[in-house]
């Protein structure tokens, strides 16, 4: 689609830096560490992240937008074979692709071999806008994977998926930034989308909680599937973030790359 990555990119920069604003003047906790090195390193990982999709793309050239338009022009998958206008395979194409993040999400809590990838997320000790883009390059990879495959078993159309995109970056950057929400706001957000209080719970170092609360976007798969939870037990202000490495590490790019291969 033409310009379509420019204009996710621009929407992504623009929610960034006003997230980021509003964290240095609202901030819901006070930092454990200061953002320097923290940023550095989650951007590393991030543009780590955006080269291996690249090289996804020199041996598979189609990706999740090119792969709608490819299926599209096949006539592959359900909605491609369904007289449905765009008014209904839009909204479709968010909701189901959103479910499809919230199940991937659980699975890579319940396999070792994937929470071993999604603990370099896990293990950032404080929670802002830049924990949003800290997942691993291969958990990436893997995720492009499961959103390809999807596609072509659907056929949405590729405005849903560019759609579907830009609702997830920027939920998943609102609901990880250290903002302070009114609290009833908050309980007013929460009945449809994942808000920074309500997601903040999941990256508790009480593994209890982190396996909670797995939405990015809608709340609602963790209210339907049981896994909805309100509160942290300590309180949001005296709660631990991340994992069991409660050191300067995990701000480390190159500790945070090689985190899936260590034996421990």
């Amino acid at each position: 689609m033409e310009n379509e990555a420019l204009i996710r990119l621009a929407i992504f920069l623009g929610l960034f830096a006003l997230l980021a604003a509003i964290e240095s003047y609202a901030p819901r906790r006070t930092r454990q560490e200061p953002r320097g090195r923290r940023w550095i390193t989650n951007w590393g990982i991030v543009i780590l992240s955006t080269l291996a999709l690249r090289a996804l793309a020199l041996a598979m050239p189609l990706l999740a937008v090119g792969a709608a338009l490819d299926a599209q022009a096949q006539g592959w998958g359900l909605m491609n074979r369904l007289d449905l206008s765009l008014w209904v395979t839009i909204p479709l194409t968010v909701l189901i692709f959103d479910l499809a993040i919230w199940a991937q999400h659980l699975v890579t809590h319940k396999v070792p071999i994937l929470w071993r990838l999604h603990r370099v997320h896990h293990a950032d000790r404080d929670i802002d806008v830049t924990t949003a883009i800290r997942f691993h390059p291969v958990e990436i990879a893997l995720s492009m994977l499961l959103k390809i495959g999807l596609v072509y078993l659907l056929g949405p159309p590729a405005i849903g998926i560019v759609v579907f995109e830009i609702v997830l970056n920027g939920t998943a950057m609102f609901n990880h930034a250290n903002i302070a929400l009114p609290p009833r706001a908050d309980a007013l957000l929460r009945k449809l989308i994942v808000t920074p209080d309500m997601h903040r719970v999941h990256h508790s170092v009480h593994r209890g909680e982190h396996d909670t609360n797995y939405g990015f976007a809608l709340s609602v798969w963790d209210r339907l599937f049981g896994t909805y939870l309100a509160q942290p037990k300590d309180g949001h202000e005296a709660m631990t973030i991340g994992l069991e490495w409660q050191d300067e590490r995990p701000s480390k790019l190159g500790w945070s790359l090689w985190l899936p291969f260590q034996r421990k």
